[in-house]
């Protein structure tokens, strides 16, 4: 789904942890889920859980580590997630590291236990899992900080790395311009990344706050688009139900009120 760069549908979620999630997401036309353990309570225990979820549902996983510390990549694979996003890639040695983490020998370094949740439990001759894990397994790299962007180009042509993606609110804080998004820096800094992964054909992905604003980032060269989040969604839906019938039982109370009176 990330590589072939088309464009591609899904949610943010940090903070729902339940088994009907993933259908939930699939029921609603969902291609992926972004879920993060960074700025959540959610545990390893919890998102090798959510992995059979989402996998039963059909909805493809991308998990963001709580770090690019080797064990946080490693771990999070091992439970079977077939996608890793990590937070904050200032350069091309991070990505080289991040992507030796995320790999098997020949290609990385990361240490090997078969036979468990990451390849459905099921005996193989080594050599032909670690190439099957390594083809597998996706690298998703957060550019988020004014470095990241700077070096969008040398992250990007990494190899290993599959596809960038914008942390807007960190990349604009680190800009110095924190949450304006239409700023000329900021876009500066976001066309650089495009401009990385149409150069060595990486997907691109970013949260998006409104369908407009999704298919804007689609003609950029976006093709991961994460439609806001499960606490927004629901938090925004529902105050829009009950402003709307808070201000409709005003207006009826009001007018019943008012009856009979000259």
């Amino acid at each position: 789904m990330i590589r072939r760069r088309e464009p591609a549908f899904g949610t943010f979620v940090g903070e729902f942890d339940t088994p009907g999630m993933g259908h939930i997401l699939a029921a609603a036309g969902c291609d992926f889920a972004f879920l993060d353990m960074e700025h959540s309570g959610l545990t390893l225990a919890s998102v090798k859980g959510a992995v059979r979820h989402y996998e039963a549902a059909g909805v493809a996983l991308i998990v963001r580590p709580p770090s690019k510390a080797y064990d946080h990549i490693a771990r999070v694979l091992d439970t079977g997630a077939e996608g890793v996003c990590l937070p904050c890639v200032g350069s091309a040695e991070e990505a080289r590291a991040i992507v030796a983490s995320a790999k098997y020998p020949p290609a990385g370094e990361r240490g090997i236990g078969l036979q468990l949740a990451h390849d459905n439990y099921v005996r193989g001759e080594v050599a032909a899992k670690l190439a099957a894990a390594n083809r597998r397994s996706c690298v998703v790299l957060q550019i988020e900080s004014a470095e990241g962007a700077e070096n969008a180009d040398a992250i990007a042509a990494v190899p290993g790395v599959d596809a960038l993606w914008i942390g807007h609110y960190d990349l604009s804080a680190s800009l110095g311009i924190a949450g304006q998004f239409a700023h000329p820096d900021f876009l500066a800094a976001v066309r650089r990344a495009i401009d990385a992964c149409k150069r060595h054909r990486r997907g691109l992905g970013m949260v998006v706050g409104s369908p407009e604003q999704g298919l804007d980032m689609i003609g950029a060269g976006f093709n991961l688009i994460a439609y806001s989040g499960d606490v927004w969604l629901l938090r925004d839906a529902l105050s829009a139900g009950i402003d709307a019938m808070r201000d409709g039982a005003r207006v009826r109370l009001g007018a019943e009120t008012g009856r009979g009176k000259a």
